[in-house]
């Protein structure tokens, strides 16, 4: 039976850096499995065989290359939404399709989003460290943080996942403004009580928080940069959950050592992991965690599954459910 399925390439069996072997049961169900080690071994084996390639956690990387030397190849599969670190076009030139994930990443992506906000908010992290601390006698009295019912929160990026964080934000009484691409219809705005900003600027100096949700793209490239940290209030937090690169990292640390803006919460850097002495790691007023907003068991299984919708569309010739298309 294994013989009439068809052949996928991997990066690797690996709890970090690869498939998981748990998801590689789930995969073998649908799949020929072939790691990347094996695949170069044995490339005359194996390059008349690959149909698609799933790319987990930005691995394989896939360039000029690889797609040279897999003729047969019908799909690059990748795992979650952003495709920025796939050179579309050069895939696109091989007659090969790429598809995502879209919308089973939503509402996680979304949960870190809360999470971030409200961790920088009330110092979570700086009290964990205050009350674990070997030396503690008594606890700081002066130790505020900022209140997160009842403030305003700035969403850029008003799509799937920027949506359910109006509607969780909404739980919290905080008023919501957004600006987008384009605007949302009269209905979904009222059900969030979300109001349209055409101008980002509006956005920036009236939001006590402002978080990024967008897409990285030529025009989303350093979105938030120095002009745009200094309109923010002094008192505001900027939370990213989309790509490190919306945001000019140099003028964000300027922006934090200088008090432009009270604090950062950032899910995403560029790149990932930062060096080791970035300043980014050691400013006390950032909260950073290593792009997890996906990272839930179900997520993860509702993601892969989602790829093996897609990738054995693509190998029966069916129409692909989350293709992404040229633009």
């Amino acid at each position: 039976m294994m013989s009439n399925r068809a052949y996928i390439l991997a990066s690797k069996l690996s709890e970090t850096r690869g498939i998981p072997q748990r998801y590689a049961e789930i995969i073998k169900k649908h799949f020929n499995i072939t790691y990347m080690e094996e695949f170069l071994r044995n490339e005359e084996e194996f390059r008349n065989k690959i149909q698609v390639l799933f790319v987990w956690e930005y691995c394989p990387t896939v360039d000029e290359k690889l797609l040279k030397s897999l003729p047969l190849l019908k799909a690059v599969v990748n795992c979650g939404v952003g495709v920025d670190h796939l050179d579309l076009p050069l895939i696109f030139s091989f007659g090969v399709k790429v598809t995502n994930t879209p919308h089973v990443v939503d509402a996680a992506t979304a949960d870190i989003g809360m999470a971030l906000m409200l961790a920088s908010a009330r110092n979570i992290l700086e009290g964990h460290r205050i009350a674990t601390k070997i030396d503690t006698k008594i606890y700081p009295i002066k130790w505020n943080g900022v209140e997160v019912t009842g403030a305003t929160l700035g969403i850029i990026g008003m799509g799937r996942i920027g949506y359910k964080v109006a509607q969780r934000a909404r739980g919290f009484d905080m008023k919501i403004l957004y600006h987008n691409r384009n605007r949302r219809v009269e209905e979904e705005e009222r059900l969030v009580g979300a109001r349209y900003c055409a101008k980002i600027d509006s956005l920036l100096q009236e939001s006590d928080f402002v978080m990024l949700v967008v897409n990285l793209t030529p025009q989303t490239h350093k979105l938030i940069g120095e002009r745009e940290l200094c309109l923010m209030k002094s008192t505001a937090t900027l939370v990213n959950i989309s790509r490190g690169a919306v945001i000019d990292q140099d003028a964000l640390v300027q922006a934090l050592q200088k008090g432009y803006i009270r604090a950062a919460a950032l899910d995403v850097t560029d790149p990932e992991p930062l060096p080791r002495d970035h300043p980014l790691l050691h400013l006390p007023n950032i909260t950073l965690t290593p792009h997890i907003g996906t990272a839930t068991d179900q997520t993860n299984i509702n993601m892969l599954e989602r790829m093996i919708e897609n990738a054995l569309a693509a190998t029966r010739g069916l129409p692909v459910p989350d293709e992404v298309l040229p633009s």
